[in-house]
This record gives C-alpha cells, sequence and structure tokens, in this order.
C-alpha cells in the first residue's frame, strides 16, 4: 500500500506550534497571517517582493562582509534571494495586502521563504531544524520599520520611469499629429460653446506638452525616493546593526539596482514620514487627470460619426454594441478614464495613510506600498495601450474641421477692433437668429466690403496673433 505524503508539516514561532503546507517554503508567522488576514485576495505587488528580496540580499552581503553572519550562510541567502529575482518561488508570497501594521507579515514572509530556501541549498530540509533562521539570520541587523519603507522606495524607483516613458512615448505621438495637423483650421470650443478659430496642430500640441509636463513631474518626484533609512532597524537608532552597516548595505542595494541611492541623513525622518510617496503621487494624480482631460476630448472630438462632432476619426478596436450593428466605441478612451479614475482615487487612499502615522512609524505602509506600486503599473500600461491602439491611429476630418470653423459665431471677434464689441454681439445675435455667415452679416450691417469682409474674417488668419 502506497504510504501518501503529508500535506502539513509543524513549524514553530513565537506562539507556538502552527501547521504549515508541506510544500511551502514559508513558515509559522506566515501561515498565522494567512489565517489572520484572509481579506482581499490580493498580493504583493511583484516589484515589491522584488525590492524586498534584494533588501536581504544586499543585507547578507554586507553582514557577511562585517563578519557578522558566516560566509556559508551569506552565500545561501543570497544564492534564495537571486532564485526568487529570477522569478522562481513567486506563488510562496501568499500575505493578503491588508494585513499587520508596517508590513511585519510580509517582511516575515519573505525571510521565511529565503531562510527555509537557503536552508535547502546547505543541503538541509524546508520546515526541520533550519540551517538558516529566518529572524537571526535573513533579517539580521533589520527591522520590518526600516525594511518596508526601503522596499517600497525601490519598487517605485523600479516602476516609475515605464510611467514617464509611456507619458513621454504619449507626447511624441501628439506632437507628431500637431506638426501634420498644423494646417487644419476648426472651431474652438470654450464653455462647450463656439470660440474664435483653432488649428488641431495648434489644440494638440497641448494635450502633448501637457503630457511632457506630467512625466517632468514625476521624474522630480525621484530623488527624494533615492534616500533610504535602511540600517535605522526599529526606531531609527541603529539598534542591533553595527555602526558600519547603513553605509555598506546601501551601497549594495546600489549596485543590486543600479540607481543611486544614499543613506538618509535624518533616519527618524525616514521612518516617521511617507511625504516622499504621497509626492509622488501626487504627480500621478496630477498625470490622471490630464489623461483623463486629454481622454476625453479625444472622445468630443471622435464623436459621431453623424450626430457628434466628428472632427477627429478614432481607429476601431472592437464592435461597440451587441444591439447596434456597426457602432464603433471609443474604447481606449474610455479604458483610459477607468485607470485614471482609480489612480486617482489611490492617491486619496495615499493621503489618508500617510497622515496615519504615529510617532516613530507609520503602520499603514503595506495600503501606501500596494496602491502605489498598482497605480505605477496600471498607469503605464494603460498609456501605453491607449498610445498604441487609439493616439497613433487618429485621423482628422478636415473638411468637417473646416465647416466648423467657417460657421462659429465666434469669428464676429475680429470685428470688435472695427466696430466695437457692442456693434459685433448684434451681429452674433442675428447670425444665431437668421442662420445667415457672420462673413455676409459683417457686410449688410458692418459696413464692410464682401472682400475685406472675407479678409478679416478668414479663419486661418484668425488662429494666429494680432488684429485682423
Amino acid at each position: 500500500m502506497a504510504i501518501r505524503k503529508a500535506r502539513t508539516r509543524i513549524e514553530k514561532d513565537t506562539l507556538g506550534e502552527m501547521e504549515v503546507p508541506a510544500s511551502a517554503l514559508y513558515g509559522a508567522q506566515t501561515a498565522r497571517a494567512v489565517e489572520n488576514f484572509p481579506i482581499s485576495g490580493l498580493r504583493a505587488a511583484p516589484a515589491f517582493v522584488d525590492a524586498t528580496v534584494r533588501v536581504k540580499l544586499a543585507a547578507a552581503r554586507a553582514n557577511g562582509r562585517l563578519g557578522l553572519l558566516p560566509r556559508k550562510k551569506a552565500r545561501a541567502i543570497e544564492a534564495a534571494a537571486r532564485e526568487v529575482l529570477a522569478g522562481r518561488h513567486r506563488d510562496q508570497f501568499v500575505v493578503d495586502v491588508y494585513q499587520a501594521g508596517a508590513g511585519t507579515s510580509h517582511n516575515m514572509n519573505v525571510n521565511e521563504v529565503l531562510a527555509n530556501r537557503a536552508t535547502e541549498l546547505l543541503g538541509g530540509r524546508r520546515g526541520a531544524a533550519r540551517l538558516v533562521d529566518p529572524n537571526d539570520d535573513v533579517n539580521m541587523a533589520q527591522s520590518t520599520n526600516d525594511v518596508v519603507p526601503t522596499a517600497m522606495r525601490l519598487a517605485a524607483l523600479d516602476l516609475a520611469p515605464a510611467v514617464i516613458e509611456a507619458l513621454s512615448a504619449l507626447a511624441g505621438t501628439f506632437e507628431a499629429k500637431g506638426r501634420r495637423w498644423d494646417g487644419i483650421v476648426k472651431s474652438g470650443r470654450t464653455h462647450l460653446m463656439d470660440a474664435t478659430p483653432i488649428r488641431l496642430g495648434q489644440e494638440v500640441s497641448g494635450w502633448a506638452a501637457a503630457l511632457r509636463a506630467a512625466a517632468g513631474r514625476i521624474r522630480d518626484a525621484l530623488p527624494e525616493l533615492s534616500v533610504l533609512g535602511l540600517g535605522g532597524t526599529a526606531v531609527g537608532t541603529g539598534l542591533n546593526a553595527d555602526a558600519r552597516y547603513r553605509e555598506l548595505v546601501v551601497r549594495e542595494l546600489e549596485r543590486l539596482t543600479g540607481i543611486p541611492l544614499t543613506p538618509a541623513p535624518n533616519p527618524f525622518y525616514a521612518m516617521q514620514s511617507l511625504a516622499p510617496f504621497v509626492a509622488l503621487s501626487g504627480t500621478l494624480r496630477t498625470a490622471a487627470l490630464e489623461l483623463l482631460r486629454i481622454g476625453g476630448d479625444v472622445r468630443l472630438l471622435g464623436s459621431g460619426p453623424n450626430t457628434g462632432l466628428g472632427e477627429l476619426r478614432l481607429p476601431a478596436v472592437q464592435p461597440g454594441s451587441s444591439i447596434m450593428p456597426g457602432k464603433v466605441n471609443p474604447s481606449m478612451a474610455e479604458m483610459l478614464a477607468m485607470v485614471s479614475y482609480q489612480v486617482v482615487a489611490m492617491d486619496a487612499g495615499i493621503a489618508w495613510a500617510a497622515s496615519g502615522g504615529q510617532l516613530e512609524l507609520n503602520v499603514m505602509m503595506p495600503l501606501v506600498a500596494f496602491d502605489l506600486c498598482h497605480a505605477l503599473a496600471i498607469l503605464a500600461a494603460a498609456v501605453r495601450a491607449f498610445d498604441l491602439r487609439c493616439a497613433r491611429g487618429l485621423e482628422a476630418d478636415e473638411g468637417r474641421a473646416r465647416g466648423y470653423a467657417e460657421r462659429t459665431v465666434s469669428l464676429a471677434t475680429a470685428l470688435a477692433p472695427r466696430l466695437g464689441y457692442a456693434r459685433a454681439a448684434e451681429i452674433v445675435k442675428e447670425s444665431v437668429r437668421s442662420g445667415r455667415s457672420i462673413v455676409e452679416l459683417a457686410v449688410e450691417l458692418g459696413g464692410l466690403s464682401p472682400a475685406e469682409a472675407r479678409r478679416v474674417l478668414d479663419a486661418g488668419r484668425l488662429t494666429r496673433p494680432g488684429r485682423a
């Protein structure tokens, strides 16, 4: 008769024994967290896991060089960490996003996975008397309180460049469209009502400039995140860490990430405050608001095809209706709006969480870590998809745009310097009442010759500075 393998094993922590899945690399503290926090089914962002693992790898190297961690253990921890960074054991990071304050459960999940795997690499068995201890070895000279904010910084620095790149690429797309469409005259609109003429290229150049500025704001928020409080341990004092550890571990992280990093001049500020994350999140919120505005303009200008503005033709990416044949919707702009709303909402969560710190620590870090990583990831993906599947395929209906430009009653603005504001306003009122053109009424009611009226009210001329 075949002997069935046990499905669980018993591990111990300071609270006593705990059943752990036999195949798990994690241990008792992680199992307790799984039992305690069956909240959302959401797990730590991969970038946050990677960042935490890099902290453990750097700490093992630094403590090994200081002679505090035996070289054999340090090398085994490093090897285990590199396996995770290569994509292995990802299913072992099982703690819910909404967990114990400060991220102790996440930190111990990483500690236990690396300790068990390092034990195996040294010839031991996972869950047995470990050759590498999660607290004494993997977490040496560390606390959740300095590891988690450091990992949050590294994750943000890892993810943010993709958002900057996506926004810059979309800006480039609109810059190219703006040059191509610079000769297309259309009616401007303010308050959603007729305004003076503008060139489509001018309008779109404003979108591009807004996106360039949004990318710049994100870039400007990153340097503060490269200042690390690692080495402050529990409250910033550095208790249980060698005096040389802070400099060593930050240099190791710099080598691992390729990002210039510095130890925090004031580790107490680095531990107490989440302001740098609020600042970065705020730039994402601003970018999202700009994307909502620009995406909304694309939807308005592309509305139709017969009963909307119809100045832009959006690429068809999927059927738009399950009942109306041939209908095409602005699906990519709608997706962009949904993501942008989500980013704005997560920014609110980050802001409230940042205000929830007390004394030496802000325990709301797990929420900030997840929301910030999620916001960075989905914003980058959404902007890339919108650029590829919508913006690059936009086409202009030049004839329709020109028709609107020639019919806008705000052409009469050019008459004000000659006839006065009140007389020009009377011409507008009569045009709206009768449906007759501003050019025709400028001759009849304004005393201009037909040639002068056509010259003064030429829509293309009115898109440039000066008096007509």
